[in-house]
C-alpha cells in the first residue's frame, strides 16, 4: 500500500500534526487565561478548529456547544492516523 518510506513519512505527518495541536491548546490556553502578559481573547480557539475538521462541524450540527469540541476533535483526527499507521505497521510485518 504504501512505499519504503510511506511509514517514515505517516509517522512524520502524525508527529507535526500532534505537535500543530499542542501549539494550537497551548494559544488557547495563553489567550483565554492572559498568560504572559497578553490580553484575554475569545478567539484564541480559533486555531484549532481546522484541526478538527470535520467533527467540529459535525458537532456544531448535533448541537453541541463550548469550546470542549474544538478541543477534542483534532484526538480523533490524532486517532484515527495512529489507528491507520499501526494498521499498515502490521500488516507490512505480517508480509
Amino acid at each position: 500500500m504504501f512505499g519504503g518510506g510511506g511509514l517514515a513519512a505517516m509517522k512524520w505527518l502524525l508527529g507535526i500534526y500532534v505537535a500543530l495541536y499542542l501549539a494550537a491548546l497551548a494559544l488557547l490556553i495563553i489567550g483565554t487565561f492572559g498568560l504572559f502578559g497578553q490580553e484575554q481573547d475569545p478567539l484564541s480557539a480559533v486555531f484549532l478548529l481546522p484541526l478538527g475538521l470535520p467533527w467540529n462541524i459535525l458537532a456544531d450540527r448535533m448541537g453541541v456547544e463550548g469550546v470542549m469540541p474544538f478541543v477534542l476533535t483534532p484526538l480523533l483526527n490524532i486517532a484515527i492516523v495512529w489507528g491507520l499507521w499501526r494498521w499498515v505497521k502490521g500488516r507490512r510485518a505480517a508480509q
